[in-house]
C-alpha cells in the first residue's frame, strides 16, 4: 500500500509555520527537512544494491479474469458494474493489492485462499502464482523498481519473487505479521511482526536488523522518505521513530504524547518532516518528524460514537481507519470507522469539510497533484471528493460486498480494488470534466 504526500500551500493558504495550537500548549515551529533530493547512499551503500538480469517475460495463463459485461451483477450489493475488468481467480475474500510502481500495468493480490498472483492490470492476465503460503495473504507489494514482489501470510511467512523470471529468491518467517513494506529506493524489505519487532532484510541474500519496540505488535509502519527513517506504531499507542542505520530509536511519543489505544496507520507528507498517526481512539496526530513533538490533534467533534457495526459488535466502537497528506495544499484527510471522511486544514489546525459514508471507510488516498482524495468503503463503493468543497465528484459501483483494499495508479486513470466477494476489479477513473 502508497503513503499520501504534501508539497506546499497555495498563494492564499497561510504557511505551515503559523500552525495554531490547544489551549494553553507551547507553539513548536514545525522545521521542514532539506526540500532537495534526499540521499540514498546512506541505506543503499551499507546494503548494496542487487542487480538482476531482465529476461524476456513470458506469457502468462489467461484463467482467472474476466472482462466484465455492461449488465449489472448479482449479489448481496446488487447494482450496475462500472468496473473494466475483474479479476476471478481468488476463492476467497481478497485482502491486499499493490500496483508494481515503474510502469503501473501490473498488480498483485493477496487473499483469504492462502493464495496471492501477479496479473496484468489491462485484461486481467495472470502472470503467475506466488505459491506456498499456508494462511491469509495480508500484505504483498513491489520493490521500488518493480524487478521484486513480495507476499506474506498472517503467520508471518514472506516470500519474494523475481518478476521477470518468475522464480522465488527468498523467503523468511518471522511472527505472526502485522505489515510489511519495501523500502523507497534500495532492495530492502521492512515488516513489523506480533512480537514488537520491526525486521529489516537486505533481498535476497537476507541480511537482516531488528528494531526492538514495546512488548506488544507493530500494528503500522512506514518508511519516511528520506529513506534513513521509519515510524512506527504499536498496540500500546507508542509511536517510534527508527534510524534504520543506526538501529536505534530517534524519537519515542508514549503516555499522553502518543495514542491512548492500539496505532492502525501512519502517513508522511512529501519531504518527510511532518508524520500524521491514526488510532482505535479515534485521535489522529499530527507530529514533527524533526523534534519528535505533537504538533496537532485532530478529531471532529461530531463523529458518531454509535457507527453501523455488525450484530455482537461493541455498538460505542470507532477508530481512524485510513489517512494521508495532500500534495498541492496544506490539507490532510483522516477516514473513520463510522463513514466520517474528515478535511483539515494543516495551517490553521481546523476541520475544513466533513463527508458522511452510509458505512465504514476502509481506505482513503489522495490523488497525486490535486485536491481529489478517494475512498472505498464495506458498502462495496469507491468515491472520489474534492478536497477544496467537500462535494462528492463521482463515485464507481461494482462489488457485492465490503472492499478491502484498493490502489490509484500513478497517472490517477485506474484504481485497483479488492473484496470480499472473492475479486479484484480494475476501474477506469479518468474524466474530461476533472
Amino acid at each position: 500500500m502508497e503513503s499520501e504526500s504534501e508539497s506546499g500551500a497555495t498563494a492564499d493558504t497561510p504557511p505551515l509555520e503559523t500552525l495554531s495550537f490547544h489551549g494553553d500548549e507551547e507553539i513548536i515551529e514545525v522545521v521542514e527537512l532539506d526540500p532537495g533530493p534526499p540521499d540514498p547512499d546512506d541505506l543503499a551503500q551499507e546494503m548494496e544494491d542487487v542487480d538482476f538480469e531482465e529476461e524476456e517475460e513470458e506469457e502468462g495463463n489467461e484463467e482467472g479474469w474476466v472482462l466484465e459485461p455492461q449488465e449489472g451483477v448479482v449479489g448481496s450489493m446488487e447494482g450496475p458494474d462500472d468496473s473494466e475488468v475483474t479479476f476471478a481467480l481468488h476463492s476467497a475474500s481478497v485482502f491486499c493489492v499493490s500496483l508494481d510502481p515503474k510502469t503501473n500495468t501490473l498488480a498483485v493480490t493477496g487473499g483469504e485462499d492462502d493464495k496471492a498472483f501477479v496479473w496484468r492490470l489491462s485484461d486481467g492476465e495472470l502472470l503467475f502464482e506466488c505459491a506456498g503460503h499456508k494462511d491469509s495473504v495480508t500484505c504483498a507489494g513491489f520493490s521500488h523498481d518493480s524487478t521484486l514482489v513480495a507476499t506474506g501470510d498472517m503467520s508471518g511467512l514472506l516470500k519474494v519473487w523475481q518478476v521477470d523470471t518468475k522464480e522465488e529468491v527468498w523467503s523468511f518467517e518471522a511472527g505472526d505479521l502485522e505489515w510489511m513494506e519495501w523500502h523507497s529506493r534500495a532492495p530492502v524489505l521492512l515488516a513489523g511482526t506480533a512480537d514488537g519487532n520491526t525486521w529489516m532484510w537486505k533481498v535476497p541474500n537476507g541480511d537482516c536488523k531488528t528494531f526492538q519496540g514495546p512488548n506488544c505488535p507493530a500494528t503500522c509502519g512506514r518508511v519516511l522518505p528520506d529513506g534513513k527513517r521509519a515510524v512506527v506504531g504499536y498496540e500500546d499507542g507508542t509511536i517510534r521513530v527508527w534510524d534504520l542505520k543506526q538501529g536505534n530509536s530517534i524519537h519515542v511519543l508514549k503516555g499522553t504524547e502518543g495514542h491512548q489505544g492500539p496505532l492502525t496507520c501512519v502517513a508522511t507528507n512529501q519531504d518527510g518532516s511532518l508524520i500524521l498517526t491514526g488510532s482505535v481512539d479515534c485521535h489522529a496526530k499530527l507530529v514533527s518528524a524533526t523534534t519528535g513533538k505533537v504538533v496537532g490533534v485532530f478529531r471532529p467533534e461530531t463523529v458518531a460514537s454509535q457507527p453501523n457495526l455488525g450484530e455482537g459488535e461493541e455498538s460505542e466502537s470507532n477508530s481512524v481507519e485510513s489517512l494521508g497528506f495532500c500534495s498541492v495544499m496544506p490539507l490532510a484527510a483522516v477516514g473513520y470507522l463510522d463513514g466520517t471522511l474528515a478535511i483539515y486544514d494543516l495551517s490553521t489546525q481546523t476541520l475544513r469539510h466533513q463527508c458522511q459514508h452510509q458505512s465504514g471507510i476502509v481506505q482513503l488516498l489522495w490523488e497525486a497533484g490535486t485536491a481529489v482524495v478517494y475512498t472505498c468503503s464495506l458498502d462495496g463503493i469507491v468515491r472520489l471528493w474534492d478536497a477544496r468543497t467537500g462535494r462528492l465528484l463521482t463515485d464507481y459501483r461494482g462489488h457485492t460486498a465490503e472492499i478491502l483494499d484498493f490502489a490509484l495508479s500513478k497517472d490517477a486513470s485506474l484504481v485497483v480494488t479488492t473484496s470480499g466477494d472473492h475479486k479484484a476489479k480494475v476501474f477506469c477513473v479518468q474524466r474530461p470534466d476533472r
